[in-house]
Formats: structure tokens, sequence, C-alpha cells
């Protein structure tokens, strides 16, 4: 049998809550990507790592559907993991919910890039519990403000 059995230790997959992105045309890595979002899905926290394995500084740009596109300069030699070492980066409209998964276009370097599933999770795991990202706060409506002189009494 194990000579028809495929080796099931070089079948790569991810091995984390998150998922790595696959981006041979460009110089930067993404590892354990993943996304924590509130109860209703409509703001989520990007979590995940960026390696930069070159000796120049590298550029990552992210693209949601619908969104502005999310750029991340990482320095030459560096890792940068958001959630971790650094604060996770706020999507705002992301309109999502915990348990499905979001397409997002990775692209570094002179590439084309790569879009990929990323799931979406929630707080419910005592170590996420923190990375679910705050309701925003509604901006307040300005007061409106009588500047003109009361009129005459006659």
């Amino acid at each position: 049998c194990t000579f028809i059995s495929p080796q099931a230790t070089k079948i790569e997959y991810s091995a984390s809550d998150g998922v790595n992105v696959s981006d041979s045309d460009g110089p930067l890595d993404v590892r354990n990507v993943f996304i924590v979002a509130n109860e209703d899905g409509s703001v989520g926290n990007f979590i995940g790592a960026v390696v930069n394995p070159t000796s120049e500084k590298a550029t990552l740009t992210m693209t949601v559907a619908g969104l502005d596109p999310i750029t991340v300069s990482v320095p030459a030699g560096k890792t940068i993991s958001f959630g971790a070492d650094e604060e996770p980066i706020r999507i705002d409209r992301l309109d999502t919910m915990p348990g499905a998964t979001v397409e997002i276009h990775f692209q570094s370097g002179d590439g084309a890039g790569t879009k990929t599933e990323v799931p979406v999770l929630d707080g419910a795991l005592s170590y996420y519990a923190d990375l679910v990202p705050a309701a925003e706060e509604p901006t307040p409506e300005p007061i409106p403000t009588d500047t003109a002189a009361p009129a005459p009494q006659e």
C-alpha cells in the first residue's frame, strides 16, 4: 500500500485557522491570514504575517471588492505580524459574517497577484476575543447654532 499512497507529509496545507497566500510572482509571503469580525460582520480586523525575505523594501497591496485597497510596506528581511507585534488592520464595511470567507486580492512587486478566500472568524475562542474590532462610534450630528441676531421686539 505504501508504494501507491501519496506521502501525507508532502501535502502542503494551512495548519491553523488562517490561510497562506501563494503568490509566486511577488517578493512577499503572506502567512496565516484571517479576519476577526464583529457579530454582524460589518467590521473586521485583518490578522496575519507579511514576510519580506528579500534585501529590498517591498509593498503589499490587499484589495477587498468594493473597498479601497490597503497597502503595507515591509522593510527588507523583516516580518510584520498584524494582531501580534503590530495592531490589526481594520476593515470597515466588511459585510461578511463570521463563518464565511471573503475574497482578497494580494499583490506585491510587479506580478499580477493572486485572489484568495480568507476565513472570517469571530471572538468565540478566547485567544481571538481581544482581536474583535470595537464597534464604530457614530459621528455625532452637529448641533445647529443660531448665529442670527434676535429680531427686534416691537
